[in-house]
């Protein structure tokens, strides 16, 4: 589903972010991403979507992200970001997940009714027509989620989707993650909720791969975590 090739990107020149990164993610894959502070995580998402041009291949479903088809990879790749104050633009809920279909070409009653199969398979019909400045962060986030899924992506990537929750809404945003069907790219410091979320992680350090594969052979791993200026997850904290 998605691949990289080789992939080197700096800011500034003489200063690479990364250097030389490949790896592949097959369809339905659920990776978590992580690494300490300025490791690249952030710039391996603003590749995929076009955000930011660098050296080597990416590819999305087969096909290379390029500049002149860039929309036709947005549409294959929904983005949750950091921020759901950034990615919820409209006075309502229902204005914002219906803004990607309608401009997807499908009718009103189309986009209606996808609208209404997410908000039902998340459970937040109550949410449907509620004001974004008058709901909570963490029904933001679902929400946030809710109008990407009306996008009917083929994979979601998810910049620290708990970031700021509290323990409630945290463990909804969770255990919605587990349930898309997606396939599910996430970059996050929330190693317990990667724990819970991914089959696989990859764990970047100075623009490199450092390690890759099971999600419980490297979040178990304390001395390759420590290595790359990261703890265990805090539920494996008190385990020898």
């Amino acid at each position: 589903m998605i691949e990289f090739q080789q992939v080197s990107f700096a800011y500034e020149k003489d200063r690479p972010v990364l250097r030389n990164l490949s790896f592949r993610i097959e369809k339905g894959e659920a990776v978590g991403l992580i690494g300490a502070n300025g490791v690249g995580k952030s710039t391996v998402m603003k590749l995929l979507l076009g955000l930011a041009e660098g050296e080597g291949r990416i590819l999305v479903d087969g096909t290379e992200v390029r500049r002149d088809i860039l929309p036709v990879i947005r549409r294959k790749l929904g983005f949750v970001l950091q921020n759901s104050d950034n990615q919820m633009f409209m006075p309502t809920v229902y204005e914002d997940m219906m803004f990607a279909p309608l401009n997807y070409k499908l009718s009103r009653e189309e986009a209606d009714a996808r609208v209404d199969t997410v908000l039902e398979k998340l459970h937040l019909e109550d949410l449907k027509h509620r004001y974004n400045h008058k709901i909570s962060g963490g029904e933001k986030r679902m929400a946030a989620i809710a109008t990407v899924l009306a996008m009917e992506p083929e994979a979601i990537l998810m910049d620290e989707p708990t970031s700021a929750l509290d323990p409630y809404n945290r463990r909804i945003v969770i255990n919605t993650i587990r349930e898309l069907e997606q396939t599910k790219l996430i970059t996050s410091h929330d190693l317990d909720m990667i724990l819970d979320t991914c089959d696989r992680v990859i764990l970047l350090s100075e623009g490199c791969i450092a390690a890759d594969g099971p999600v419980r052979e490297i979040l178990y791993d304390r001395t390759l975590l420590e290595r790359h200026r990261m703890e265990l997850p805090l539920s494996l904290m008190g385990r020898s």
